[in-house]
């Protein structure tokens, strides 16, 4: 039955919802179905939106709008040739709809294709007379595309047509920062809030900029006055700390993470900082607390647990420090950093088995820190491996060829294997590299550094150089 005419008309949604659970049929108009339709898709309810679609078309057949947005819908469940099908349909009835393009550009984009995606988003813009939405989707493709110059423009034209987009105000610092445009992010910012003064998340970015670039007073005043704009904002609390840690000024650093808590459910990034915090202040009693209440709240951090490895390590409990390490890989095996904590407190375990294995995870795993090269080589001469420690300071060496602590280290061990030959070689070779640093071969290799061949080589160096 149609609906009465003293019926609501601004009430479709429950209207319709109503309709579904009896078997009467309502009449509504196409715009309504619109608005019913725009509404479940906004609210990722498909399946109310495609029976919505169905009955809009069974009483509105000829709407190009409703038949647009089942082409939509068939697009997002990846039915693309379908949708592409019924584009042709309906290009031949509406050359100049702008919607039209945009499906078609979706479609591309699905496909990989953003280049042939760009251009009818182009074509799009041409048509429209609202090209907001538009902008928005031409930023998404240049993002997927990499070309965060002209995403960013995209997203900058879409702030200034609405400055309370927040979601686009995100992108545009988003492709600064990955530009390396701090000092533009800075500017960009500032000027808008120029026009908007009471932004909090605008003051929040600002702030993370000037973090970047270690501006701390700066990030300090800016996230002091989102604070001041929206004093619920969470996230300036918990940035205005990360500043105050930085700064030394660990209490009010804690105050800042402690309100963030306060106002939400406590999260364990915030017990993490706490502790990190307390910590710095030797306070180690109230800094195992929060550290210990961090995987308490969150046991899948694996930076909470690292963070207790950490502080057993500092305190020279290796064996706690290793239960702790071996949580955190539980967690994330994966993590080379952790297999290299793991190698250095096996180390100090003088568990140089273990440790050497930790190592070789580590390497494998990505890390290729000059530490990492000298710890490792270190535990291999340990397990009396000599030659294994060469080859260690020979991979380490491709990766930093011009460092002269490896090349004395290299010529330290060869002369421990009484080749004097090689020994002499990386002697020479680490003495041109920095002559300065002779104090590195005489702390670990003092029975050689003293002796006669060795004063006379640097002596000639000397000369030479």
């Amino acid at each position: 039955m149609a609906l009465e005419s003293n019926e609501k008309p601004n009430q479709p949604i429950a209207k319709f919802e109503s309709m579904l659970k009896t078997d009467d049929v309502y009449f509504f108009d196409a715009e309504d179905f619109e608005d019913i339709i725009h509404h479940y898709l906004n609210n990722g309810k498909i399946s109310l939106a495609k029976k919505a679609i169905k009955i809009g078309l069974q009483q509105h057949p000829g709407s190009l709008e409703l038949k647009l947005l089942n082409v939509e819908v068939l697009v997002f469940e990846d039915h693309l040739d379908l949708a592409e099908q019924y584009l042709d349909e309906l290009q031949t009835l509406d050359s100049t709809n702008e919607e039209i393009f945009i499906q078609r550009a979706n479609i591309y984009s699905k496909k990989d294709n953003h280049e042939a995606a760009v251009a009818l988003l182009n074509k799009a813009l041409n048509l429209s007379e609202n090209s907001f939405d538009i902008y928005s989707l031409l930023g998404m493709e240049y993002l997927f595309m990499d070309d965060f110059k002209l995403a960013k423009e995209s997203f900058m034209r879409c702030v200034d047509f609405d400055e309370q987009d927040y979601s686009s105000l995100y992108n545009v610092i988003y492709c600064f920062e990955f530009l390396e445009d701090y000092d533009g992010a800075i500017h960009y910012l500032n000027d808008y809030l120029e026009r908007n003064p009471y932004c909090e998340v605008a003051w929040h970015q600002l702030g993370k900029q000037y973090f970047s670039k270690e501006m701390y007073q700066e990030a300090l005043g800016a996230f002091d006055f989102a604070i001041i704009s929206d004093d619920t904002f969470l996230g300036a609390y918990f940035e205005k700390g990360k500043v105050l840690e930085k700064m030394g000024r660990y209490n009010e650093a804690i105050e800042n993470y402690e309100a963030t808590i306060k106002m939400e459910d406590p999260t364990s990034h915030a017990y993490l900082r706490i502790g990190k915090c307390h910590e710095r202040l030797k306070n180690d009693d109230m800094a195992k607390y929060y550290y210990y209440h961090t995987v308490h709240e969150d046991p899948l951090l694996d930076k909470g647990w690292l963070a207790i490895t950490d502080f057993y390590f500092r305190k020279k409990n290796f064996k706690k420090s290793l239960y702790y390490v071996n949580k955190a890989l539980n967690i994330d095996g994966e993590n080379p950093l952790y297999w290299k904590k793991c190698a250095q407190i096996n180390a100090a375990l003088k568990k140089y088995d273990q440790a050497d294995f930790a190592y070789k995870q580590a390497v494998d795993l990505g890390n290729y820190e000059l530490r990492t090269w000298l710890g490792w080589a270190q535990v291999a001469l340990q397990n009396d491996d000599i030659p294994g420690a060469i080859h260690i300071l020979g991979q380490g060496q491709e990766f930093y060829p011009e460092n002269p602590e490896i090349r004395y280290r290299k010529a330290g061990y060869y002369l421990l294997m009484n080749d004097f030959i090689n020994g002499r070689i990386s002697l020479i070779d680490a003495l041109k590299i920095d002559s300065g640093k002779y104090n590195l071969f005489e702390k670990e290799f003092a029975q050689y550094s003293k002796s006669e061949w060795a004063q006379e080589i640097r002596s000639k160096f000397d000369k030479t150089s």
